[in-house]
């Protein structure tokens, strides 16, 4: 295979990695609440489910290393608790949630099995994949992700080509900040953190001899190809969902609207196709996230494959135990989760991507610092209702949108980086 192929194949793969198919039943619902506002919503949940993890993949090709760098100008310690929480995170949610998505759409209304069964078969199946890891790229890359975007293309193309007139108004009254918040459901700028690693073991396992640079482009367009990929689909399922958003009762939930959206548009076959899309595109991420995180821990205990081994079991058992839990209690446990890690996750992507005379140590201490004690009201928001917490988001701009952290964050980084220039110029004078 040329490298221009394999850039194609990493980028499918890494397109299927971030577009699980627990992303997959949130736009139509976003698209369905926000009405004729689904544009705007749709530009807040590229911005989180695909500017960032973007940016995510291109701080990788900068760093070439694993998630560990993306927190070493913090501090070592820092790094370690932040991508140990990460792993953790990742193993508990995102990768069981794709099985409860295929158990609930694919399984379920066909078989009528327990979704600890689905979970069980899903997971070790999952797990004869990931030791086989050399070829899970290749494979997701040629055979599953073309399989995926065909059946998601047939049904965004036939829904927008014979829209229904009317739509219900907006539910949303700030439509892109909405949508932004909906984006952190994805997982999308923790899948490019996590994710990006496993393309550069890849390059590295690869046949050819690389330099830097060379990897370095391979990297960003592997990971322009995924976001691509990425912003065709969201967008198109958000307005197809915006665009049958009479047709379905208020209340329906993310699985049953996507289930309707199939039928709607493909008719009878519908079911079917939607289960066969569903059934890859969870597939196909579980092996991503489990790849992704058994490759790190065999980089940390000095490529050892008995680590990348017992790594996966641990993450398959946890997929089996809160894999048979249902989408919406997953989804909802997660939120809080998410107020907690996001806004770190964003600022190490930024402070990572930019040119490093604007990211020095003292930068990324104080940014990420800032960032994760203006993010605290956001994360307890989402856990007690207290009176004295309604009065500081109050107080701190952005906070009652759940994005307390981002001005005061920028204001850190502005002010650092114009403090280094005044030193470094005042210095030469005084000595």
């Amino acid at each position: 295979m040329n490298k221009t192929k394999e850039t194609f194949v990493f980028g499918f793969a890494l397109f299927a990695g971030f577009f699980g198919a627990g992303n997959l039943i949130l736009p139509p619902l976003l698209g369905f609440n926000s009405g004729p506002d689904w544009w705007m919503v749709a530009l807040g949940f590229v911005i989180s489910a695909g500017v960032i993890p973007l940016l995510a993949i291109y701080a990788h090709a900068n760093l070439q290393g694993t998630m560990f760098d993306f927190g070493l100008k913090v501090s070592k310690w820092f790094s370690m608790v932040f991508c140990f929480f990460m792993y953790v995170i990742t193993i508990a949610l995102p990768c069981p949630r794709t099985a409860a998505v295929a158990h609930e759409i694919a399984i379920a209304p066909f078989f009528g099995t327990s979704s600890l069964l689905t979970s069980i078969v899903y997971f070790i199946l999952a797990f004869l994949f990931v030791v086989n890891r050399n070829q899970v790229l290749g494979f997701i890359g040629k055979y599953l992700t073309p399989i995926i975007v065909l059946i998601l293309l047939t049904i965004i193309v036939i829904g927008l080509i014979n829209p229904v007139a009317q739509m219900n108004p907006s539910k949303f009254e700030m439509p892109v900040i909405s949508g932004l918040l909906e984006g952190y459901q994805t997982y999308d700028a923790m899948a490019g953190m996590i994710m990006g690693g496993v393309v550069l073991v890849s390059i590295n396992n690869s046949n050819y001899e690389m330099s830097y640079q060379e990897k370095k482009h391979m990297i960003i367009k592997s990971g322009l190809i995924a976001i691509f990929g990425l912003f065709i689909i969201y967008t198109g399922l958000i307005a197809t969902g915006a665009s049958y958003n009479t047709q379905f009762r208020e209340n329906i939930s993310r699985t049953e609207l996507l289930a309707g959206l199939a039928s709607i548009t493909l008719g009878g076959p519908g079911s079917a196709f939607l289960s066969i899309l569903v059934a890859l595109a969870c597939f196909t991420t579980a092996v991503a996230i489990i790849v992704s995180i058994a490759d790190f821990f065999k980089a940390y205990f000095n490529a050892s494959q008995k680590a990348y081994v017992v790594t996966a079991i641990v993450c398959c058992v946890v997929g089996v135990v809160v894999g048979q839990m249902n989408v919406k209690y997953i989804i909802n446990i997660a939120l809080p989760v998410l107020m907690f890690i996001y806004p770190l996750c964003i600022v190490l992507i930024f402070l990572n991507s930019i040119p490093k005379r604007f990211a020095s140590k003292m930068v990324f201490r104080w940014v990420v610092f800032v960032a994760f004690v203006f993010s605290i009201p956001d994360f307890l928001g989402f856990i007690v209702v207290n009176k004295n917490l309604d009065a500081l988001k109050t107080v701190i701009p952005l906070a009652h949108q759940n994005l307390g952290w981002v001005l005061p964050a920028i204001f850190t980084f502005l002010m650092v980086n114009s403090y280094k220039v005044f030193v470094n110029r005042i210095k030469p004078l005084l000595f």
